[in-house]
């Protein structure tokens, strides 16, 4: 029996969450002075745009943004693939 394709709520929530997971996983949160992750899912094309405002330091804000935003389409991957 072929499984259900994820719904579009569910692959936002998906990449929305693995982009912030991977944002606080390289800085604390209260460091962060501001994020936005903004993820749209429409006629099966997935955009995400990361914004991230926190300091310089172990951590290269604009690198992080974008490996955020590959987390979110290797995560919504890995849901098409179940």
């Amino acid at each position: 029996m072929p499984s259900e394709e994820p719904t579009d709520e569910e692959i936002v929530q998906t990449a929305s969450d693995a982009a912030e997971g991977l944002i606080f996983s390289r800085y604390k949160q209260s460091d962060v002075r501001d994020c936005d992750v903004t993820v749209s899912f429409e006629d099966g094309v997935l955009e995400v745009d990361v914004y991230l405002n926190a300091p310089e330091g172990a951590a290269d804000p604009d690198r992080v943004a974008d490996d955020a935003a590959l987390a979110a389409r290797e995560a919504v991957d890995e849901l098409f693939a179940e």
